[in-house]
């Protein structure tokens, strides 16, 4: 990232010193309006005055090809503002005493980018950091440039979720998997880092040291798939019996009789409730069958009787 330097620092435009002027000036002779200038060192400036400074909107171009488009104010880049830099990076947004302060957008030369917070010109509050090469991005906080406090970090396929310290995950985070599964634990630092932080307080872990992952539990997750069939209602279920109770059904009745005899409280099974819904019919097909049988024997005897009369006579 390229930070406020030679490509930055514009020309003050001393009094002693103000190069070529070509615009507006007040009753003073002060440059007041709009106007061009080209400084003593070869940069322009395109834009508005206001008693002799930069004021208000104009465009700064500097000779080694940066360039800003932008506010100011007494000279200074100040409220909104794009600065374009020689390594081909650039920077939308919030400016403070040409400070990057407030909120803004940063592009920069590899193609990576940070979007969020800024403060006395480094990335500093909550922010995303987006690595174009991996698609990975860090968003979270941001503490005087680093990353720092509560973020997640997301990859492709998972993220891990915890505490960052100078760049460096740091104590209990998860990751959380695609998949469903999260792994909790924690990053410990060794016994190196612990002693460096003894000896400086003010870098506690070394931004040489990687910590390690410790993990402790897996959560198991069941994950749900469209093409599952959903379940049988329990209306539907004893159509669907089991090779147990397909058995159960060829137990004489007796068998059921005997165990209703016993005085069990359990409610009857399907296969008992179906032979109770049959009996009734049973019973009734047996006095039908037994009613023609009678009568077919009436029948047969008062043809009997007719003959025998007959041949009598």
């Amino acid at each position: 990232m390229s930070e406020l330097g030679s490509e930055e620092s514009e020309e003050s435009e001393a009094p002693a010193d103000l190069g070529e002027y070509d615009g507006e000036r007040n009753s003073e002779g002060e440059r007041h309006g709009r106007g061009k200038a080209r400084l003593p060192n070869g940069d322009t400036y395109d834009g508005e005055y206001e008693h002799g400074l930069r004021n208000g909107q104009g465009t700064y171009r500097f000779t080694n090809g940066a360039r800003y488009i932008g506010e100011y104010r007494q000279n200074k880049k100040h409220g909104q503002g794009i600065f374009f830099y020689p390594d081909g990076s650039k920077y939308e947004g919030d400016w403070v005493d040409d400070q990057r302060h407030g909120y803004g957008v940063y592009t920069y030369a590899n193609g990576d980018s940070y979007t969020g917070d800024w403060f006395n010109h480094n990335r500093h509050g909550q922010g995303t950091y987006v690595y174009k090469d991996t698609g990975s991005k860090y968003v979270g906080g941001w503490i005087n440039g680093n990353q720092g406090g509560a973020a997640e970090l997301i990859h492709l396929n998972h993220r891990f979720q915890g505490i960052f310290l100078n760049g460096n995950p740091k104590g209990p985070g998860k990751y959380v998997f695609d998949s469903g599964c999260e792994q909790h634990g924690e990053y410990i630092y060794s016994e190196q880092a612990k002693e460096e932080e003894e000896e400086e307080e003010e870098h506690p872990y070394s931004l040489l040291i990687v910590p390690k992952w410790k993990a402790m539990d897996i959560t198991k997750v069941t994950l749900w798939t469209p093409s599952v069939e959903q379940p049988p209602s329990p209306t539907e279920a004893p159509q669907v019996a089991a090779p147990a109770e397909a058995a159960e059904e060829e137990v004489p009745s007796s068998a059921v009789t005997d165990e209703s005899a016993k005085g069990g409280d359990d409610e009857p099974s399907p296969h008992e409730v179906y032979s109770e819904a049959l009996s009734p019919a049973k019973e009734a097909e047996e006095e039908e069958e037994e009613r023609e049988e009678e009568e077919k024997e009436d029948q047969e005897d008062q043809g009997f009787t007719r003959l025998s009369y007959s041949k009598r006579k």
